[in-house]
């Protein structure tokens, strides 16, 4: 199962996902949210390197 859950409030925004689909597609559902997951995050950094004074993005690994 792959749960994204959003906290909105506050002028704030949170978004998680985490899990992993069972087999039942493929492989292809998990890798479609990825894809968004991981697209929207591409746009936001470009967005902060174009505007660093209002933008900043950070990445940790785990």
């Amino acid at each position: 199962m792959i749960e994204v859950r959003a906290h909105l409030g506050d002028g704030r925004t949170e978004i998680t996902v985490a899990g992993h689909e069972e087999h039942a597609a493929g492989g292809r559902v998990c890798a479609a949210v990825s894809a968004i997951a991981q697209t929207a995050l591409l746009g936001l950094q470009m967005v902060a390197e174009q505007y660093p004074d209002l933008v900043s993005v950070e990445i940790t690994e785990e």
